[in-house]
This record gives C-alpha cells, sequence and structure tokens, in this order.
C-alpha cells in the first residue's frame, strides 16, 4: 500500500490518490492539500505515485 494522507492536509507524494476503502481516484500534486473523502472518518491512499522526481517524498 502507498503512502495516506488525511483530508485537508497536505499531499506528502504526487499521484493517484483513492479513498481507503474504495471510491473514485484523485490525482493531487506533491504539497496541494487532500479533498474532501466521500465518508467521514476516511483516509487517502496513494495508490499510482507520479514516477518522476518532484513526485518522491
Amino acid at each position: 500500500m502507498g503512502r495516506t494522507g488525511r483530508p485537508g492536509q497536505p499531499a506528502p507524494s504526487s499521484g493517484q490518490w483513492r479513498p481507503k476503502g474504495g471510491g473514485k481516484e484523485v490525482t493531487v500534486p506533491k504539497g496541494h492539500r487532500l479533498p474532501p473523502t466521500p465518508r467521514p472518518g476516511q483516509t487517502w491512499v496513494n495508490v499510482d505515485p507520479t514516477k518522476n522526481k518532484s513526485g518522491r517524498g
């Protein structure tokens, strides 16, 4: 499993993020805030990290 983050916090790495437990993926660049999740209490998981130097954290 990839890196995780909470809604409203800056993304620790760039890539495709999916809510833990399932849901639609979103693209978030490193340092940008993660959006709200579909359900309260969920966190985000980076399921497809960006494959360039700016996406490494």
